[in-house]
């Protein structure tokens, strides 16, 4: 008779079960944390990818401003030479107006009728104070005399004129005198005429003048 003995076959088959259960275990294990591993690296990457994205906006950020620089050049080089153009005006405005033109202007202000010479009008009233003789003449008419000769050189003025009298050519020297222009203002001999197309009796007359600009 024979006899079989199924407990130790139960037994494998129970420890054959458990060991299966932890392979499917550790099989599981793995795919977590292979997913977890690819979970980070996607961060990761996606991270790196908004850098690289800020990046390459600012690199292209850059080259638009560059690029409207460039365009803009040729306008720029244009205003600059207008700016200079404005400026080498300006500068020749300003030398004339500190040179023989200035002192050609403050000679016909000081035979225009109502003008006064160029002066602060503190130093002005200073002369008044000191001596009232001193002082120009305001109603003074200028028609009386004109210039026939303006010579100027190395600051030196050189005038040559006709006036009704002597005095017509002290009003003149004494404006002068008084304008900021002129300097060390000095009479020259001078002579009686008739006038030829009025047979009036005239002065001719000359001074010099040192000019200030």
């Amino acid at each position: 008779m024979i006899r079989i003995n199924l407990i130790p076959q139960k037994k494998r088959r129970i420890d054959s079960g458990s060991g299966g259960e932890m392979w499917i275990f550790a099989a599981l294990g793995v795919v977590v944390v292979e997913i977890i591993i690819l979970f980070v690296f996607h961060g990761f990457q996606e991270t790196k990818l908004a850098e690289e994205l800020a990046t390459n906006s600012q690199v292209q950020t850059k080259i638009e401003v560059s690029k409207k620089a460039v365009a803009n050049q040729t306008d720029v080089t244009a205003e600059l030479e207008r700016m200079r153009a404005r400026e080498d005006a300006i500068a020749k405005l300003q030398s004339a107006r500190t040179g023989p033109t200035a002192v050609l202007l403050e000679i016909a202000r000081l035979l225009t009728a109502g003008r006064a010479p160029s002066i602060d009008p503190e130093r002005l009233a200073q002369v008044r104070r000191d001596n009232p003789l001193a002082v120009y003449n305001p109603a003074w008419d200028s028609r009386r005399l004109w210039v026939t000769e303006f010579v100027e050189e190395s600051r030196l003025l050189k005038l040559r004129g006709v006036a009704r009298d002597g005095g017509d050519v002290s009003e003149l020297a004494r404006r002068m005198g008084l304008s900021d222009y002129f300097a060390k203002v000095r009479l020259l001999p001078a002579s009686r005429t008739i006038d030829k197309e009025t047979n009036l009796e005239v002065v001719e007359f000359a001074l010099e003048a040192e000019v200030k600009y």
